[in-house]
C-alpha cells in the first residue's frame, strides 16, 4: 500500500471513534480539536518544552519538565579540595544541576585529581595543583570555584580565588574568625566578584517550607524552636578535631546548622545568647576542640531558640518550630537527604498530625545553580559572605558566654538595615 493511503496509528484512532457514533445511531464525530499543547508530545514555549498536566483533579499536577541549559551556556565550576565532601557529594551533584557544569578540579594530591578528572571526562589541562591560581586564571571555562578545603584555610582559597577574577561559592563555616571572614568579603569586593556561603539548607524544599510556615503566620506566630544536629565521630586525626584547621569541634561543623537555620526560619537577628561546652575529660580527641555544645538564643520577637550540638551521640537532625496552634517538627533537617516534615494542630474537636509531602531535590545541585542564576543575572546571593561573617560573630558570643557563663548581648550587623534578612540576598528561585 502506498504511503500517502496508509492510515497512522491517530487517524485509526479517530477514524474508529467517528465509526463508533456512527454505530450507535448518532451522525458521525469528528475527533475533538487538539489541544494548543499536546498531551503526550508536548510543545515548545518560551524556550522549553511544555507538557499539559495529564492527572486528575484529585491528584497533585507534575512537576514542570525539566529545562536544562545547554552545556556551553552553563556556569564552569572548578572544585578547589577532592575530599570527601566533593567526591560523595559535590561532583555528583553536577549530574543534576542545569545551569551549573563542573569544569577543573583543584587539589593537593595530583593522582587523586588526574583520577577524578578522568572519571568526570574533565581534560588533563584541566586539574590544577594549589599552586596554579595564575594557570587558573586563564582558564576562561571556569568563572566559577567552589571552596571544599578545611576551615583554616578558606580564607586564603577565597582571597586567591578572588585575585584570579573568579566567582566564589564557599562551603560553611565560612572561615575561623570573623576577621577572615572580613577580610574573604573584602577581597571578593575588591576583585568585583560575588561570594556565596554554601548554607545548602537554605535551599532545601522541607526547609523552605518551615520558613513559609513561621512567616506566613498560617499556624500563630513562632513562639520557641528547638533544633539539634548530633553524630559520633572516630578517626582522632582528622582534620575536623584540629582546632587550627577547623576552628572549633561541634559548633562550627554541626552546630552552624542548627544556628543559621533558625535565623533563616525567623529572618531575625538574636540579642542574647546563653551557652555551655562539655567535652569527656579522658577521651583524647577532644584535646582541642568541644565534643557537645548547648546554646540558648533570645530573639526580639520574643522568640527563644534553644540549640544543641554533639559529636558523641547517635546520628540525629531535628528541627521544631512551636507556635500558638501547631507544632511544626522537619526531621533529618539538616541531613543531605530524607526530610520529613510533619505538622501537629487541632482538627476540630481532635488533634491532628499532617505530614507535608514535598519532592525531594539534591541540596547540592539546588544551591549550586542559585549561585550561576546569581551570576547570569548579576544578583545578590541568598547566602552572601554577609550572612557567614555574621554566623561567625554568633558562635564566637557563643564561645564567649561558655567561658564566663554569662549572658553575651548582640543584635544584628553593624550598619544593616531594619526588617529582616538583614544579611541575605533575594528569596531563591523556587525549584521545579
Amino acid at each position: 500500500m502506498a504511503d500517502d493511503n496508509r492510515l497512522s496509528r491517530r487517524n485509526l484512532l479517530a477514524a474508529g471513534g467517528a465509526l463508533a457514533g456512527a454505530a450507535m445511531g448518532g451522525p458521525a464525530q469528528a475527533a475533538p480539536p487538539a489541544p494548543s499543547v499536546p498531551a503526550d508530545t508536548g510543545a515548545v514555549q518560551g524556550g522549553r518544552v511544555m507538557f499539559p498536566n495529564w492527572r486528575g483533579s484529585g491528584d497533585r499536577p507534575p512537576a514542570p519538565t525539566p529545562s536544562p541549559q545547554p552545556p556551553g551556556q552553563r556556569v564552569g565550576y572548578c572544585v578547589i579540595g577532592l575530599g570527601r565532601l566533593s567526591l560523595d557529594e559535590i561532583l555528583p551533584a553536577f549530574g543534576e544541576t542545569k545551569r551549573s557544569r563542573l569544569a577543573a578540579v583543584m587539589s593537593g594530591s595530583p593522582e587523586k585529581a588526574k583520577l577524578v578528572a578522568r572519571q568526570y571526562g574533565l581534560p588533563e589541562d584541566a586539574v590544577y595543583g594549589y599552586d596554579e591560581w595564575d594557570r587558573l586564571k586563564a582558564n576562561p571555562n571556569v568563572q566559577a570555584v567552589y571552596v571544599v578545603t578545611p576551615n583554616g584555610v578558606h580564607r586564603d582559597n577565597v582571597v586567591a580565588a578572588a585575585a584570579a577574577g573568579k566567582q566564589v561559592l564557599c562551603e560553611k563555616p565560612m572561615a575561623v574568625s570573623s576577621d577572615e571572614c572580613r577580610e574573604m568579603i573584602a577581597a571578593c569586593a575588591k576583585a568585583s566578584v560575588k561570594l556565596m556561603i554554601a548554607y545548602r539548607c537554605q535551599y532545601e524544599p522541607h526547609n523552605r517550607a518551615v520558613i513559609r510556615i513561621a512567616r506566613s503566620g498560617e499556624f500563630g506566630r513562632p513562639r520557641t524552636i528547638q533544633a539539634f544536629n548530633g553524630q559520633t565521630t572516630g578517626l582522632p586525626e582528622q582534620w575536623r578535631l584540629k582546632k587550627a584547621l577547623a576552628g572549633g569541634g561541634s559548633l562550627p561543623d554541626i552546630g552552624l546548622y542548627c544556628l543559621n537555620t533558625t535565623r533563616a526560619v525567623l529572618g531575625e537577628e538574636p540579642e542574647l545568647i546563653q551557652a555551655q561546652i562539655h567535652s569527656p575529660p579522658d577521651d583524647p580527641k577532644y584535646r582541642e576542640v568541644e565534643e557537645t555544645v548547648s546554646f540558648t538564643m533570645r530573639f526580639p520577637s520574643g522568640v527563644i531558640a534553644q540549640c544543641m550540638s554533639s559529636y558523641g551521640v547517635y546520628e540525629a537532625r531535628s528541627l521544631t518550630l512551636h507556635t500558638s496552634n501547631a507544632s511544626v517538627d522537619l526531621q533529618n533537617a539538616f541531613a543531605y537527604e530524607g526530610q520529613r516534615l510533619y505538622i501537629g494542630h487541632r482538627d476540630g474537636k481532635n488533634a491532628a498530625r499532617d505530614e507535608k509531602v514535598l519532592s525531594a531535590k539534591n541540596q547540592f545541585a539546588l544551591e549550586m545553580d542559585h549561585f550561576s542564576r546569581c551570576i547570569q543575572e548579576n544578583l545578590r546571593p541568598r547566602t552572601p559572605g554577609e550572612e557567614g561573617l555574621q554566623d561567625q560573630v554568633l558562635m564566637e558570643a557563643i564561645y564567649e558566654a561558655a567561658r564566663t557563663g554569662a549572658p553575651v548581648k548582640v543584635g544584628p550587623p553593624q550598619g544593616a538595615g531594619a526588617g529582616l534578612d538583614v544579611t541575605r540576598g533575594p528569596e531563591p528561585e523556587e525549584p521545579s
